[in-house]
């Protein structure tokens, strides 16, 4: 095994980046050392080291953009958006902070207090994804070190430099170079970071499989904090809706920004059969005129490459696996260039397949289901072992109260896309999404732990049941 790590342009195959392959124990060493004196800072001072990477990452902004793009792949246009969500982020958790781990004092009897007050964990554990290298795994490190903790961040083996820009920023910032440590590696370096003895918990963004492993590994750890914000097999449900332009735009967003590499893309999309061809035709037109591209094309493409050959074989694959089933392909997942990893959008009709993979295709294919009924709809969109995300479409508010009742998810949305969740809110899911600890807004919940104080300013204290008499010796 190479003892370097090396990150490559999907959209031409050029090294873009290299560095050694980084030691877990030592990398938390450092942090463990480093952790105890900002963590003594007070939350003013860490709230404005926070402000100031903000100035930072927004002075490098084009330049950051740029990187994330030859990375990823993804469009400029898309790059840029992350970059500002990484800027953003800094305000929202600010808030979150002051409104989710508020200090708190109460009177009680006696002239007693009940204080409430929060702690950081100490070393927290970071591993990040690689769609989006910088925006979701700032949104782990950004809490962590407002609540005083230290951070260890491994970023995806497939996009390290952005993750290396991004320490880089805290850094020029003025967050100490051991309060926040780069990992550089792959999977055995995050497996080794996941089973330090030195760190207090772990903040992961990933697939559904990888959470499941770290489940495991966590299972004899339960004094450590686990977050796990995984993927999702998404229904959008499309139902009785008079625009039909703007459904397909909204499905189309849904299923395809970011070559489909977004935990909230909509996978299925669930329609009454028999009334569904008008709409179907008009998500037909607008994935015709997709431009698949390199990031920086002229005009700007809607999707760039996937990130490496290897996640390109898999989607075709499982889409394959959908064709062999029985899927009838409306529009086919097509290979432009047979070298790079390019993939066209794909819908396929899988009403008739049995034993449906419940599986999250991380690409651009969207899977249409016909139903019978709106209550066949909302068994469909429940017909998952995850829970992340889900759309309806419809004019009726009572089919939207019915759905948002009945369907299990972290995020349900009403004439929106699956995709695009607010800092500015809780984000996460359930079943195979998640353990039930939203992030985004929420993420100050998992960053710091509170304290219940019973308090007095005098010492008082007596036993009054229970007790023998007192010996009183006679005078005798």
């Amino acid at each position: 095994m190479s003892d370097h790590l090396v990150s490559f342009d999907p959209a031409t195959g050029a090294e873009i980046w290299s560095a050694p392959v980084g030691d877990a124990a030592a990398e938390v060493a450092a942090a463990r050392e480093a952790w105890p004196e900002w963590a003594a800072h007070s939350v003013a001072y860490r709230i404005e080291t926070m402000r100031r990477f903000a100035n930072v990452v927004k002075a490098r902004e084009e330049e950051f953009a740029d990187l994330i793009s030859r990375e990823t792949g993804k469009p400029f246009w898309e790059a840029k958006t992350e970059v500002a969500s990484v800027i953003g982020k800094v305000e929202i958790s600010i808030k979150a902070y002051g409104e989710r781990t508020p200090m708190s004092r109460l009177e009680a009897a006696m002239g007693n207090r009940v204080a409430v007050r929060h702690k950081p964990h100490g070393v927290l554990a970071v591993l990040g994804p690689y769609n989006f290298p910088a925006h979701l795994p700032n949104g782990h490190i950004v809490p962590a070190l407002i609540a005083g903790n230290a951070v260890v961040f491994k970023p995806s083996e497939k996009t390290p430099a952005s993750g290396a820009y991004l320490v880089k920023c805290f850094h020029e910032a003025g967050v100490p170079e051991g309060v926040i440590r780069l990992l550089v590696g792959g999977p055995n370096e995050g497996k080794a970071l996941a089973a330090e003895d030195g760190i207090d918990g772990l903040l992961f963004t990933g697939s559904a499989r990888g959470g499941m492993s770290l489940h495991r590994q966590f299972a004899e750890a339960p004094h450590k904090i686990l977050a796990l914000e995984l993927g999702g097999n998404n229904p959008m449900v499309a139902w009785n809706t008079p625009d039909l332009q703007a459904a397909a735009a909204i499905i189309t967003q849904s299923a395809f920004l970011s070559a489909g590499q977004r935990c909230t893309c909509a996978r299925r999309l669930i329609v009454e059969d028999g009334k569904h061809e008008a709409l179907v035709g008009e998500v037909l037109k607008l994935m015709d005129r997709i431009i698949v591209d390199h990031p920086f094309a002229d005009p700007q493409p809607f999707m760039g490459p996937v990130i490496d050959t290897g996640a390109a074989d898999h989607v075709q694959s499982q889409y394959m696996e959908l064709m062999m089933k029985g899927g009838k392909p409306i529009r086919r997942l097509d290979r432009p260039y047979e070298e790079r990893p390019y993939l066209t959008p794909a819908l396929i009709d899988v009403t008739d397949v049995k034993d449906r993979p419940d599986d999250e295709i991380f690409g651009p294919v969207l899977q249409l289901i016909r139903v019978k009924g709106f209550d066949a709809a909302i068994d469909e969109a429940n017909n998952t072992r995850f829970g992340l995300a889900a759309s309806v479409l419809t004019k009726e508010p009572e089919l939207y109260d019915r759905f948002w009742a009945n369907v299990r998810a972290g995020v349900i949305n009403w004439n929106k896309p699956t995709n695009g969740a607010p800092s500015s809110a809780p984000f996460g899911g359930v079943g195979m999404s998640g353990n039930h600890r939203p992030s985004a807004y929420y993420a100050a919940d998992y960053c710091a732990y509170p304290v219940t104080s019973v308090e007095a300013e005098a010492v008082r204290g007596g036993i009054t049941e229970g007790l023998r008499p007192a010996y009183v010796p006679s005078d005798g």
